[in-house]
């Protein structure tokens, strides 16, 4: 199961985000998903539990899932981000 940060553990370890990014989905979207990763879960044995990971790194897990479709949490996940998470960009 994955540990989500609430925004004060956020402010306290690492300071003002820039922006919070929310990541949400449609019940059919998330119904998909629960269904792949629980896939793992019953191939492994239970040995192994699925879960999705993005570029920018942060995990939803199928109590996640659960969680949001029962309406207990107010999204999938939330990213935070800060000014040194901005970079540039040059085109060549």
């Amino acid at each position: 199961m994955s540990e989500r940060m609430n925004l004060q553990d956020v402010l306290r370890d690492y300071g003002v985000p820039l922006a919070t990014l929310n990541v949400t989905a449609s019940h059919d979207d998330c119904l998909r998903l629960r269904e792949r990763l629980m896939a793992i879960r019953s191939v492994s044995q239970g040995n192994d539990q699925g879960y999705l990971e993005v570029a920018c790194t942060f995990y939803i897990d199928v109590h996640d899932i659960d969680r949001y479709l029962s309406g207990e949490l107010p999204n999938l996940a939330e990213i935070y981000t800060f000014p040194e998470d901005v970079k540039t960009h040059t085109e060549e």
